[in-house]
């Protein structure tokens, strides 16, 4: 007798990061959902480490921040050296953030704190259930899967593949993965070290040997990251991190112990497509790229960001088509960037030409000073600077907003939030008429700048009047709405 089909609004395949920021988020918007993973139990290994600044303002959004600050090690300075030679000393201040600073958090550590927050939420992971096989038909998805050899049958309103780079999802969608290979081998080395180089400092140190990254986890804890011409054993040896430290790192670097090690190739690819139907992919399951920069699990978390209040509108009746596709036409274009980005940072850290050697290391001394440099630097590493220009659903740059009205998990959810100047008449008459026509989506919150804003439920501008002309901002916020609402 075949196993009956539960039903779900939203099905989810992975439990990293990833996948478990998703279920915190269908879990605070009251959803239904299930959480699947392949995997016994959580990861015991660090992988991915760097939390930064917008995503940190994510996490307070989402009301899950708390225990991330309180186990993070904070990064203010990025350092750039090259055979003991300070090529760049930079300072990692973003400002209007009330986080500036990176936050050091192992992956480990990352997925704990999260499955901890959703079991406060009174959910939990499916341990060792696999995504089999999924099909579409008549405004679901009938997915496929296996428990302990078992398999059963779950109907859901849609299915997000968060299952990693060999994403099963992915395969099911016959969706490519564009890209490449990097040709070199890497090492991975969480370390034991003495204390002489700074706790808040992260290293990047290019080398005709090849680069090599430490990002510090504690005073005396660090991470080294470097290519390896050579593999020696299964895993990277105490002796063997010692001499590529000594070679390429810092003068005084004591490398006194080993927690855990790793070799691995690295990727730069983008599947051609995130969405099919009611099928949707995020993480490393839609894009992989260099360690070089941190981004790859900061990107994945967005992307969550971006998705959960679409799928929260659609499945509450207030949401259209245009808005589910809106997530592939916004994501996209940021995904890119970070792979573009990371790639240039990877091949300018290791190239082998002497000639491109000596360009880099007198051209990064000679513009890491300047004002503009270091504000690019800064609000490309941070993702302050993401925005959603030329979405469909967006009139105008949409850049971030945040305040602390929409900190905490109950002050940004399932609703648009119109801000109209709380001195300002007339933008208040047009933020009722807004209201009025729009009342099941829309939610009026007083602003202390002049104008109007109209704030998307992931903390982005929709909509703002231009020069204070809130006389002409009626219609196109009417117009951003009217595009992803249901009549």
């Amino acid at each position: 007798m075949p196993d009956p089909v539960t039903r779900t609004d939203v099905l989810i395949a992975g439990a990293g990061p990833v996948g478990l920021f998703l279920a915190n988020e269908c879990a605070r918007r009251g959803l239904r959902y299930r959480l699947i993973e392949a995997r016994p139990s959580q990861s015991i290994y660090s992988k991915a480490l760097a939390i930064f600044p917008r995503t940190l303002e994510i996490f307070d959004m989402a009301g899950v921040v708390a225990p991330f600050i309180e186990q993070a090690n904070r990064v203010t300075k990025v350092a750039v050296i090259s055979h003991d030679r300070a090529l760049a000393h930079m300072r990692f201040a973003p400002h209007d953030t009330p986080y500036p600073f990176v936050a050091m958090v192992p992956q480990n550590v990352t997925e704990a704190l999260l499955a901890g927050e959703l079991h406060r939420k009174g959910g939990d992971v499916e341990y060792n259930t696999a995504f089999v096989s999924a099909e579409q038909h008549d405004g679901s998805v009938t997915a496929t899967i296996e428990h302990d050899g078992r398999k059963s049958h779950v109907e859901a309103s849609f299915l997000i593949g968060c299952d990693g780079p060999h994403s099963k999802v992915r395969e099911n969608l016959n969706v490519e993965f564009e890209g490449g290979d990097y040709d070199d081998s890497f090492m991975l080395a969480d370390i034991e070290s003495d204390a002489s180089l700074p706790a808040d400092e992260l290293q990047l140190c290019p080398s005709e040997l090849g680069p090599l990254a430490i990002f510090p986890m504690s005073a005396t804890r660090r991470r080294i990251v470097a290519t390896i011409d050579n593999r020696e054993g299964d895993v990277p040896s105490l002796d063997q991190v010692r001499a590529v430290a000594a070679e390429r790192g810092p003068a005084g670097l004591e490398v006194r112990g080993l927690h855990w090690t790793s070799y691995f190739r690295i990727h730069h690819r983008c599947a051609t497509k995130l969405r099919s139907g009611r099928i949707f992919i995020a993480g490393d399951a839609a894009h992989i790229h260099s360690p070089f920069g941190g981004q790859g699990m900061n990107t994945g978390l967005h992307d969550i960001w971006n998705l959960a209040w679409k799928l929260d509108l659609f499945l509450r009746g207030r949401g259209n088509e245009r808005l589910l596709s809106s997530y592939e036409a916004e994501r996209l274009p940021v995904i890119k960037s970070v792979i573009e980005t990371t790639h240039l940072l990877t091949q300018a850290m290791g190239t082998r030409s002497k000639i491109a050697q000596v360009l880099r290391d007198a051209i990064i001394p000679m513009t890491s000073h300047l004002a503009p440099f270091q504000h690019a630097f800064v609000n490309r590493l941070s993702e302050l600077g993401i925005a959603y220009r030329g979405s469909p659903i967006v009139e105008g740059p949409g850049k971030r907003y945040f305040d602390d009205s929409l900190r905490g998990g109950s002050g940004i959810a399932s609703r648009f939030l119109l801000m109209p100047g709380e001195s300002d008449e007339l933008a208040q008459q047009t933020a009722n008429q807004v209201r009025d026509a729009f009342s099941d989506i829309v939610e009026l919150r007083p602003s202390h700048e002049a104008g109007i804003k109209l704030i998307r439920p992931d903390g982005y501008i929709a909509c703002a009047t231009h020069n204070g002309d809130v006389a002409s901002a009626l219609e196109p916020i009417r117009s951003v709405l009217d595009r992803q609402t249901l009549a």
